[in-house]
């Protein structure tokens, strides 16, 4: 046992000396979270509104109010035509227009008053979704005959993006440590003939790779702290389910990656086919097959089954239950279940492949 130790120290040293490596650990985590939480964002904000009015009686008043009052949208122009709209939003000095109809307060009580929603849709997905958030607005503003849509938020009041991006970047970041930079820490050794050395000393092989996992497994548990305080108090991520299930399924998520950066050091011969392979295997799937950017839902059904053998998505799935939903561990049993039977596998291939090599 205190030859192992010695293994797993001499292994920690070799990592804190390294700059590039401790820059990536530590540095990685931090911006990406903020990149995410902050600056790549799929909320809507400050969306200037030209309104098209024939008059300024006291309903388009109301609603124009409302709208102003929103975080959302700003009216910047108030035009007489739709035709003056346009040429707003072509000059991309308006994002979208609200016309109302022809004497709209006389027929806001006959269900005859109108209001059209425009906008570019240039971006499809952001034309929706701000033309979904000003409808909410106006129709809270309109009385009369017609009664307002009341829509209830259950985990995400705000529509803020962190609540989506905050478990994504858990499940991607946990690979890459765990994985990608396990895989290039093995590799490395064989690069450069040391490898042989380890191999003869009196450790068993299981050992030695075990050792080289187990300061890349602690740092994860530290990096995953981490997360979850920025997501807590920087983010203002709630994490509404149990912390220690939250734990559980990150830590057989970060024994699968483990397992997976094994047996990516055992087919790859230098560090930049490591790379390679890792970036291929881990983080394209990852981010674009997971479900952290794209709803899984939405895409053909040939990806939705790869899909299912992208671990990342299963670890999101559970963490977007736990952390943002608030549910039990009986909910994510499927989840746990796939993971601990890709984990399995993973170490079984790895190993026989790694003593098959010796």
């Amino acid at each position: 046992m205190t030859t192992f130790l010695s293994f797993v120290l001499k292994e920690t040293r070799h990592i804190l000396r390294d700059t590039r490596t401790v820059l990536i650990l530590f540095g990685m985590p931090l911006v990406m979270m903020l990149l995410f939480g902050f600056a790549i964002s799929n909320d809507i904000q400050n969306v200037r509104v030209a309104l098209v009015a024939s008059s300024a009686d006291a309903s388009t008043q109301r609603i124009v109010e409302r709208i102003n009052a929103s975080e959302y949208f700003t009216v910047t122009h108030v035009v007489g035509s739709p035709a003056e709209a346009e040429r707003l939003m072509r000059s991309r000095k308006a994002d979208m227009a609200v016309v109302f109809s022809q004497r709209f307060a006389s027929h806001a009580h006959d269900n005859t008053a109108a209001l059209q929603v425009i906008t570019d849709a240039v971006e499809p997905n952001t034309s929706v979704q701000q033309s979904s958030y000003l409808q909410q607005v106006v129709q809270a503003g309109v009385v009369g005959g017609s009664s307002p849509v009341n829509t209830s938020l259950l985990y995400n009041p705000q529509m803020r993006s962190a609540y989506n991006f905050v478990p994504g970047i858990m499940g991607l970041l946990l690979m890459i440590i765990c994985a990608m930079m396990t895989a290039v820490s093995i590799v490395r050794e064989k690069e450069r003939g040391t490898m042989e050395v380890l191999l003869v000393s009196p450790v068993s092989p299981l050992m030695v790779m075990a050792a080289k996992a187990v300061p890349y497994f602690v740092l994860s548990m530290l990096i995953l702290v981490c997360i979850l305080l920025l997501s807590t108090f920087v983010l203002d991520v709630p994490v509404a389910g149990s912390v220690f299930w939250i734990f559980f399924v990150s830590l057989l998520y970060i024994l699968m990656a483990l397992s997976l950066g094994l047996l990516i050091s055992v087919v790859a011969q230098t560090q930049l086919v490591a790379i390679l392979v890792s970036a291929m295997l881990l983080l394209m799937p990852s981010i674009m097959l997971s479900g952290m950017i794209y709803p899984v839902e939405s895409m053909p059904s040939v990806l939705q089954w790869i899909c299912q053998i992208i671990p990342a998505k299963w670890y999101i799935s559970a963490m977007r239950k736990l952390m943002i939903m608030g549910l039990g561990v009986g909910m994510i049993w499927r989840e746990i279940t796939v993971l601990a039977s890709i984990t399995c596998l993973l170490l079984v291939v790895a190993l026989r492949k790694f003593n098959n090599r010796l």
